[in-house]
C-alpha cells in the first residue's frame, strides 16, 4: 500500500510540474502566467501599452518614416453630456485615456497622453485592426488579385474549402453578415465565443485558419448584420493568400511604408516560431499618431502620394451602410450605430464615421471638417462610455475645424492627397467587377 501512495504521489508531483511548466514555460518570453493581466480591468491601462511583451507578435518596420507637419495647441474641449458640461481631462480620466491625437487637413493640431504614455507608445488595437484588413481586401482589388467582392473565401483561401466560411462571400464577410454562429459578448459574465477562441490561439497556440473553419453557419449570410471577429481573420487569410505573405509583411509594404509611418507596429500572432499566424480580427500595435495618419488616408478617399492605393468608391461604399439592416439609429442591431464595411457609422452621420475597438479604441474622421481623431484608452467601461466619447470627438473636431470650414471646404490641400482629392463628394463606385452590384443590395428573403 506504501508503494502504491508513494507512486501515486510521484506521479502527482510529476504532473504538477508539467502544469506549471507549461503555465510559466521559463523557456519563453510568452506564457499563460503573463497573459492572465489581461483578466485584470484596472491593468487594462498599462496592459495595452506592452501587448506585444505579453504576446509574440511580427514587426512591420517603419521603412520611410515621413513625419505629418505639425501646429500645435492645447487640445482642450469642452462637451455637454447628460445634461452637464465636461472637459477632455475630466473624460481622459474616467475613461483611462492613453492617447489623442487630432489631425486637420493632415497637420498635427494636438495631442494629448496620459497613463504614462508618449508619442512613441505602442497601444494595441483591437478591433481598429479590423479596418487595416478591409482596407487591404480594397489594394487587393485595386491590385487585381480580387476579381469580386462576391466571390467566396475559398476561392482566395483554400484552407476553408468546405467550410461555412469557404462559401460565404468577401462582401458579406465584409458587412459583418457572415451567417456563422457565435456568440460576441465582451462582458465578463457573458457567454461568449470570443474568450475561448482568444485562449485556444494564444494559449494552446492552435491554428487560428483551422479554428475560423470549425465555426458552422446559423443562418443564411447576408440576412442580418451580426458582428462576428473571425469573419475579419478569414478575410485576412484571403489577402496572406493573395499576397503571399504574412500578414505584418504586407501591412508593411501596403500601408506602413507608402504612408510613411513613422513608427514601428507589431501585430500580434499565435505562436513564437515558424507556424506563426496573425490573428487577423486584432491585435495591430501602433501610436496613436500612425493610427490618426491611417484615419487621414481616408479623409484623402484612399489617395496618397498622388497614388490611389484604393479603388475609386471604395472609401464611400466602406463607410456607409450596405443594406438597410446596417443603418444606424435607435433601432440598430448595435443602437445607435450603423455599419458599413468593417467601418463603423455614428447616430446622425454628417460624412462622419470611425473605426473602433473594445475598452475604447477609436479613429474619427469627418470628412465634411477636414478632421481626424484618434484615440487610445484601457477602459474598462468603454462599453457604457462610448455615446460620451462620440460628444467628445465630436467636441474636439468642432475645436481644432476653423469657423469657416464647416460646410466642408478645407483651408489646405490635405497632405499627401492628389491634385483635385480633397476630401469631397465621392465619384460612383467603380470598385464591384460587376456593375449590377454596384448599388447596395437588399438582403436575400
Amino acid at each position: 500500500m506504501g508503494r502504491i501512495i508513494g507512486a501515486l504521489a510521484a506521479l502527482v508531483l510529476i504532473i504538477a510540474l508539467i502544469a506549471a511548466g507549461w503555465y510559466y514555460r521559463p523557456w519563453s518570453p510568452y506564457s499563460p502566467a503573463r497573459i492572465t493581466a489581461l483578466d485584470d480591468p484596472e491593468e487594462f491601462a498599462q496592459t495595452f501599452q506592452r501587448m506585444d511583451e505579453i504576446l509574440p507578435s511580427r514587426r512591420i518596420e517603419a521603412v520611410d518614416p515621413q513625419p505629418l507637419p505639425e501646429e500645435l495647441a492645447p487640445l482642450d474641449a469642452t462637451y455637454s453630456f447628460n445634461g452637464e458640461t465636461r472637459t477632455i481631462d475630466d473624460f481622459m480620466s474616467s475613461a483611462r485615456t492613453l492617447g489623442i491625437v487630432a489631425l486637420r487637413d493632415g497637420v498635427v493640431v494636438g495631442e494629448r497622453y496620459g497613463q504614462g504614455a508618449d508619442a512613441q507608445t505602442r497601444f494595441t488595437s483591437w478591433s481598429v485592426a479590423k479596418s487595416f484588413v478591409a482596407t487591404l481586401i480594397a489594394m487587393a482589388m485595386e491590385e487585381g488579385l480580387i476579381d469580386s467582392l462576391d466571390d467566396n473565401a475559398a476561392k482566395y483561401a483554400p484552407v476553408f474549402e468546405g467550410t461555412a466560411y469557404g462559401e460565404t462571400s468577401l462582401r458579406h464577410l465584409l458587412m459583418m453578415s457572415g451567417g456563422v454562429e457565435f456568440v460576441e459578448e465582451y462582458s465578463e459574465d457573458s457567454e461568449s465565443d470570443i474568450r475561448p477562441f482568444f485562449f485556444n490561439a494564444f494559449i494552446l497556440g492552435r491554428d487560428v485558419d483551422v479554428m475560423a473553419g470549425e465555426i458552422v453557419r446559423d443562418r443564411p449570410a447576408g440576412r442580418d448584420l451580426h458582428y462576428v471577429s473571425p469573419n475579419t481573420h478569414v478575410l485576412s487569410a484571403v489577402v496572406r493568400n493573395v499576397f503571399d505573405d504574412t500578414l505584418a509583411g504586407i501591412v508593411e509594404d501596403r500601408v506602413w511604408t507608402p504612408l510613411g509611418m513613422t513608427s514601428d507596429a507589431t501585430w500580434l500572432t499565435n505562436v513564437d516560431n515558424e507556424r506563426a499566424i496573425e490573428v487577423g480580427y486584432c491585435c495591430l500595435q501602433a501610436t496613436t499618431r500612425d493610427f490618426a495618419r491611417f484615419g487621414q488616408f481616408y479623409l484623402q478617399d484612399g489617395v496618397w502620394n498622388n497614388e490611389r492605393l484604393v479603388p475609386e468608391g471604395w472609401v464611400e461604399r466602406a463607410t456607409r451602410p450596405n443594406a438597410p439592416f446596417q443603418e444606424p439609429g435607435p433601432e440598430a442591431r448595435y443602437a445607435p450605430r450603423g455599419y458599413g464595411l468593417h467601418f463603423w457609422i455614428p447616430p446622425d452621420a454628417e460624412r462622419e464615421f470611425f473605426m473602433a475597438g473594445v475598452y475604447g479604441q477609436y479613429v474619427w474622421v469627418d470628412r465634411d471638417r477636414g478632421v481626424v481623431v484618434a484615440m487610445n484608452a484601457g477602459d474598462p467601461d468603454w462599453g457604457e462610455r462610448e455615446e460620451e466619447a462620440f460628444a467628445l470627438m465630436r467636441a474636439i473636431v468642432q475645436s481644432v475645424a476653423p469657423p469657416d470650414e464647416s460646410e466642408g471646404e478645407p483651408d489646405a490641400e490635405p497632405i499627401g492627397a492628389a491634385d483635385g482629392d480633397q476630401a469631397g463628394p465621392e465619384p460612383e463606385s467603380s470598385i464591384d467587377s460587376n456593375p449590377a452590384a454596384s448599388e447596395p443590395r437588399e438582403p436575400p428573403q
